[in-house]
């Protein structure tokens, strides 16, 4: 038996918001595919837990969950004898808006009334039904969830529908939490010889271990040893789009803020994006007897009150 959401994060049913926000981030730096190249199981198992608080995380969807309304996947439970409910691929979120009768239903419906919807059943109908009758498909609403650099980078992303169908889907740079994208013609089929109805696909980005987005910026804060904060130097730093090499200047305080520009969201028709990097000193040294003593020593010779002003 597949496991439920509650049990991919190793929470119970009754956790909080705050505790399965927790545990998503435990799981996601051990499980992330940057930090475990290579390592299929790991990739798979971080896919798995993202699913899972995607669906857990928005309060909406969480209490649907627990109703039995909707599965682990996101998808609706049938709840009636219509046949897109019942054999509705996987990864469907809402019906079409055809009143959840596919087209052999609303054929056999009007056949009843003296004609069928395609040509020769409107021909045998005569007089008025000899033309034929077109109605469009209805849209389909399915969600996809995307890590956060394919949403700040772009990607191309396939949505499995059931074991032989599927929908390619192109994220474009920049997509926001909550976005819907538009697939032409991809929803329900037309009935008579109508237009096919549109997929739309909202896109949900999952949290990442270190980067945040402020807008077009992307937000890192970056551990620094005491040496690189005191004598400066050059440190490779994760972006978006690679890692890239960045000077520490002398003397850095946790908390300096440095700009790389142009490593931030890059939108088509917008400003591109710069990543806003945040030092934060560490020690790395607890208990080092030298490096106390080299401090005790220092100190003596050079006061300083750094909450100076703060009373």
């Amino acid at each position: 038996m597949a496991q439920t959401p509650y049990e991919v994060l190793g929470v119970k049913p009754d956790a909080s918001a705050d505790d399965i926000r927790k545990a998503y981030r435990k799981l996601a730096k051990e499980l992330h595919p940057d930090l475990n190249p290579g390592k299929p199981a790991a990739e798979a198992r971080f896919k798995s837990v993202t699913a899972a608080y995607d669906l857990l995380s928005d309060a909406d969807k969480r209490a649907r969950y627990d109703r039995g309304e909707i599965d682990e996947s996101g998808a609706e439970r049938p709840r009636y004898s219509y046949r897109p409910h019942a054999e509705g691929a996987h990864g469907w979120k809402y019906g079409g808006q055809g009143g959840g009768m596919d087209a052999a239903d609303l054929d056999d419906l009007f056949a009843m009334f003296g004609g069928g919807m395609r040509g020769a059943g409107a021909r045998r109908a005569g007089g008025g039904a000899g033309q034929d009758f077109k109605m469009p498909g209805g849209d389909r609403l399915y969600t996809l969830t995307v890590d956060f650099v394919e949403a700040a980078a772009g990607a191309k992303k396939r949505l499995s529908l059931s074991p032989d169908s599927s929908l390619d889907v192109t994220i474009p740079p920049g997509i926001e939490e909550g976005q819907t994208l538009r697939l032409k013609g991809k929803g329900d089929p037309g009935i008579g010889g109508g237009p096919a109805g549109d997929a739309l696909i909202e896109v949900h980005v999952a949290p990442h271990p270190f980067f945040r987005r402020d807008g077009d910026n992307i937000l890192l804060e970056l551990p620094v040893s005491l040496a690189e904060a005191v004598l400066g130097g050059r440190v490779n730093v994760p972006t978006v789009t690679g890692p890239v090499t960045m000077t520490i200047p002398k003397g850095a305080d946790s908390g300096t803020q440095l700009r790389l520009r142009g490593r931030g969201i890059h939108r088509r028709g917008r400003a591109e994006g710069d990543q806003i990097v945040t030092l934060k000193v560490v020690i790395g040294a607890s208990g080092d007897a030298e490096l106390a003593a080299f401090v005790e020593d220092w100190a003596a010779s050079h006061p300083t009150d750094p909450r100076a002003g703060m009373s």
